[in-house]
């Protein structure tokens, strides 16, 4: 399939997974305006990386990492065909491999990561490989994403994750170990009145964690709708979109 935007284009056609709302609230809530490195971890068709570009600053550079050959091809598309083709680089290969080749002597460290993850640890898988690896963690499990996030990110950057709510317990077990903790959390619901079923992690390092004391970081709570009692968009969800979506 394809998606028009209000200032891209994207062509998904050959990638594991489609664009989605997911996808789309993050790429537009994130706080990307003011970042200058911008880290797009499992990019896929782009539209991460494409929305970042549309949302920061004029000399930002964001870096688009994926290993999927037929989701980096489309992703190398989407960005040509774009009015950022010079603002985001295609890195493709696995992050794991990004790695082992980035410099930080040379490169600066990103200030803010976003990443749409493979989130199911287990369950039935999808026939479609491409598929299967998009959704659950087949290629990256939530340890070595994390233990990219903790060596890729600046000291007081922004990691922001999207995950569904029954893989949540499991990623912010997992956290302490890499100096990661959770600073905010929005829960995200389908229609008012329902319970979350989708939560973005805003991940940030535990500067104090080679202290005696314990971490005294607090995770601040959000929520919002995607739709109302009426089935209509909420005003939270027209506000965030609005840039991006042809129709609101």
């Amino acid at each position: 399939m394809s998606f028009t935007f209000k200032q891209f284009h994207i062509d998904d056609e050959q990638c594991g997974m489609a664009v989605s709302t997911d996808a789309v609230i993050l790429g537009a809530w994130a706080e990307l305006t003011q970042s200058l490195h911008i880290l797009d971890i499992g990019a896929g068709s782009g539209l991460l990386s494409l929305m970042a570009a549309q949302r920061s600053l004029e000399q930002t550079k964001i870096t688009a990492v994926e290993l999927d050959t037929a989701a980096a091809n489309a992703c190398k598309h989407n960005i040509e065909q774009s009015p950022w083709p010079e603002k985001v680089q295609l890195f493709h290969g696995a992050i794991q491999d990004f790695q082992k080749q980035f410099d930080k002597n040379i490169a600066p460290l990103f200030d803010h990561i976003i990443c749409n993850p493979p989130y199911f640890e287990q369950g039935t898988q999808a026939k479609n490989s491409a598929r299967a690896d998009a959704r659950h963690t087949n290629t990256l499990s939530f340890a070595e994403l994390q233990k990219a996030i903790s060596q890729l990110l600046a000291p007081r950057g922004n990691a922001s994750i999207i995950l569904p709510q029954q893989s949540l317990a499991s990623f912010i077990q997992q956290l302490n170990a890499h100096g990661l903790f959770v600073a905010k959390h929005l829960e995200i619901i389908s229609a008012e009145g329902k319970a979350p079923n989708r939560s973005i992690l805003v991940i940030q390092h535990d500067l104090t964690a080679q202290q005696t004391q314990p971490s005294s970081h607090k995770t601040e709570y959000l929520q919002m709708a995607i739709r109302n009692k009426q089935s209509g968009y909420s005003q939270t969800m027209i506000d965030l979109c609005r840039p991006f979506y042809l129709k609101l």
